[in-house]
């Protein structure tokens, strides 16, 4: 095990980035991703995509998107043989620490309901499960 850093991903690792989500993220429930979309999130705010590395091995994702109004995480992924070591807290930190520079003032995390596990990172963090909302969705097929 080398040195963790973290920073946000280059364009040429797209590719490894939808790879690493097909072993460490929830893909049950969802749609996969595509190299489109994750190509178009790039495109339109390329320091969104924060990377937990290890030399040349991505360990960690997370997406802190920013929308000039809200802050939202998505695809909070670590690495199975990495989990419990804190590098899921620390990707949490860089994204607050990303959304502080905006002037952002709440986070709010996707998480699914049926992925329990995910819910102790988060909730450790200061995360809560907010009553009284759902989340509608509709899918914009071309």
């Amino acid at each position: 095990m080398g040195e963790l850093i973290l920073r946000t991903a280059s364009a040429g690792e797209l590719p490894a980035v939808l790879e690493f989500w097909q072993i460490a993220a929830e893909n049950e429930s969802r749609p996969p991703d595509t190299s489109d979309a994750v190509l178009a999130m790039f495109r339109r705010d390329p320091d969104a995509l924060i990377l937990a590395v290890d030399g040349t091995e991505i360990v960690g994702t997370i997406i802190a998107g920013w929308d000039g109004w809200r802050c939202h995480l998505y695809r909070l992924a670590v690495a199975p043989w990495r989990r419990r070591e804190g590098v899921g807290g620390l990707l949490i930190a860089a994204a607050e620490e990303r959304f502080r520079s905006f002037g952002g003032t709440r986070a709010d995390a996707m998480v699914l309901d049926d992925n329990p596990a995910a819910h102790g990172i988060w909730a450790v963090h200061g995360y809560r499960r907010q009553a009284g909302w759902s989340r509608w969705v509709k899918p914009l097929a071309g």
